[in-house]
């Protein structure tokens, strides 16, 4: 299933390319005065890997990005953004050039601040039902117009102007998340404060999983904290992530031992250790199957000049 979005018109679009261009250092996540946003930039294309992104927003303004879920396929492109409302490891492809690089941002959301806003957006939603394969997925592409578009053009605009930065700049983060929670896919991010849903309970699951990676977890402890029974956790599970709890850990594990490699602080039994394997050898061949290279091929691969991203 291939999703696709409408584009704002594109001076707009153009406008904030170029607020953003004025801040990137370097291709990838650029971190900012405001703690919470980052601005994105890669000048060249990239080819589709895993990845895992916090929950947040992310902003394309010039170029593009593909997530790949299964069958489904997420198209972010220019004058879209991606509603990220839990940390879900996906395939992404990213569209640039040296002539034309992608440029965006990407804005972390704290669960205080979701909570706050979301009190103030009166929507229904789901109830403790199984998911379906149309409302469950909690990533989604939005078109960036109106509103949310309006309000991410004044967060960039007061970059320019640190004194603007600080004294508006996390008003208007508000701003950015009330819109995305009043948006179309508002719904995703809300529904992770009904505690008593399943969303919500299976969103809890997948925390504790993505903080408590090197632990041994099982299924059935993960569905008791869930206050769930293990066949419905894992019915709820799998149609919210489109894989079970232990291929997510697995996942998760992967990608954070990639992160110990590529930034050179850990050799390869050393990071197979930290990430919960107790067999080495288990773990280079599941990290092969899953990169397409052996984990001594990234160890120290990262470029001088690129930060850790909210990706990782």
């Amino acid at each position: 299933m291939v999703e696709q979005m409408t584009t704002p018109e594109p001076t707009r679009l153009h406008r904030m390319a170029r607020m953003i261009e004025r801040h990137v250092r370097h291709d990838g996540f650029n971190e900012t005065a405001l703690d919470s946003l980052s601005l994105v930039a890669s000048h060249c294309r990239r080819e589709r890997e895993p990845i895992v992104y916090e929950p947040g927003l992310v902003f394309i303004v010039q170029g593009g990005k593909i997530g790949f879920v299964d069958d489904r396929v997420i198209r972010y492109g220019a004058g879209h953004y991606l509603v990220q409302a839990m940390p879900l490891p996906f395939e992404c492809e990213t569209s640039g050039s040296p002539d034309q690089p992608l440029l965006g941002a990407a804005l972390r959301i704290a669960p205080e601040l979701l909570a706050e806003l979301a009190g103030a957006v009166s929507r229904e939603t789901p109830d403790n039902r199984l998911i379906h394969d149309d409302d469950a997925l909690p990533m989604a592409a939005v078109t960036l117009d109106g509103a949310i578009g309006d309000a991410l053009e004044r967060l960039l605009d007061c970059l320019d102007d640190p004194e603007a930065a600080k004294a508006l700049g996390q008003a208007r983060i508000r701003e950015v998340i009330f819109e995305s929670l009043r948006g179309p896919q508002g719904h995703l991010l809300r529904q992770l404060l009904q505690s008593q849903g399943a969303y919500a309970r299976i969103g809890g699951a997948i925390e504790m999983l993505r903080t408590e990676y090197a632990s041994p977890l099982s299924v059935s402890s993960l569905a008791a904290r869930a206050h769930m029974s293990v066949s419905s956790f894992h019915a709820h599970f799998k149609q919210l992530t489109r894989i079970s709890p232990l291929q997510y850990q697995k996942r998760i594990r992967l990608l954070k031992a990639r992160d110990l490699l590529v930034q050179n602080t850990s050799n390869v039994s050393g990071a197979a250790s930290a990430v919960g394997y107790q067999s080495a050898s288990q773990f280079s061949r599941e990290y092969k199957r899953y990169f397409g290279v052996a984990p001594a091929y990234d160890r120290g691969s990262a470029p001088d000049d690129e930060d850790t991203p909210i990706a990782s």
